[in-house]
């Protein structure tokens, strides 16, 4: 299969993967705060395994370079957080009126799922196995992330139907990204380690300045280290022996 549909089909599966986020809230438009929690937990996890995967599933491709790449990737988010002016936004505020709030978490979440495509994309370069497992591991991050800004939206009188399409649209730089990461380094194949690198970088600043702290704001530090912990596991024992 030729790698640029591969990542297009993968990236939008997995972007799709989000509008099953709304579920938890069909019967129950108000979710508990802790479950808000477990959800950043599960998503956080899920993408630490990922990120994890995504190194030790290549070990011959330029470590240094890797290293480099996820300086850069750790860099890249923070300024685009400081630019976007979504640096130390809570992302929970179900009491919150203002309608720019729903916004910026919203921007918050598609500057997430850049970083995510760019994950997918170098994956499927690695081969296109592994990039069907890290598509899969960032679907399965995106149900639980889903949740937690669906839980925002309903609150701020967003209709069910519209939080999932918005989970969705939030998703599409997901897609974009990785398509563009894809076509980078089939133009030039020495950026793969700088994209693993890049991702994985990106990923694990994102679990621990993001996920976790909202997380634990939300639920207790044993319980959310514990979900966290375990999605994680589940992650990395499926891709063990994935990649090239």
């Amino acid at each position: 299969m030729d790698p640029a549909f591969a990542v297009l089909l993968l990236s939008a599966i997995a972007a799709a993967a989000s509008t099953v986020g709304v579920l938890p809230l069909v019967r129950r438009p108000h979710v508990p705060l802790v479950a808000i929690g477990w959800a950043h937990a599960l998503a956080g996890g899920a993408m630490l395994g990922a990120a994890f995967v995504l190194m030790t599933a290549t070990p011959n491709r330029s470590p240094d370079v890797a290293a480099l790449g996820a300086l850069l990737g750790i860099a890249f988010v923070r300024l685009t957080h400081m630019a976007s002016g979504t640096e130390d936004l809570d992302l929970d505020r179900l009491d919150e009126t203002s309608g720019m709030y729903g916004y910026r978490v919203l921007l918050v979440n598609a500057l997430h799922s850049a970083f995510e495509g760019v994950a997918i994309g170098a994956a499927v370069m690695v081969d296109l196995p592994f990039g069907v497992f890290v598509a899969l591991a960032m679907g399965v991050h995106n149900v639980p992330e889903a949740t937690a800004l669906s839980a925002v939206l309903r609150a701020h009188g967003v209709r069910l139907r519209h939080a999932a399409g918005l989970a969705f649209v939030s998703n599409v730089p997901q897609i974009l990204m990785a398509v563009a990461t894809v076509a980078l380094i089939r133009t030039e194949p020495s950026l793969l380690p700088w994209a693993l690198g890049f991702a994985f970088g990106a990923m694990v600043y994102l679990v621990l300045a993001e996920h976790l702290p909202e997380s634990y704001r939300k639920a207790g530090y044993t319980t959310i280290a514990l979900v966290t912990i375990v999605a994680m596991g589940i992650v990395v024992l499926m891709g063990g022996g994935r990649g090239g």
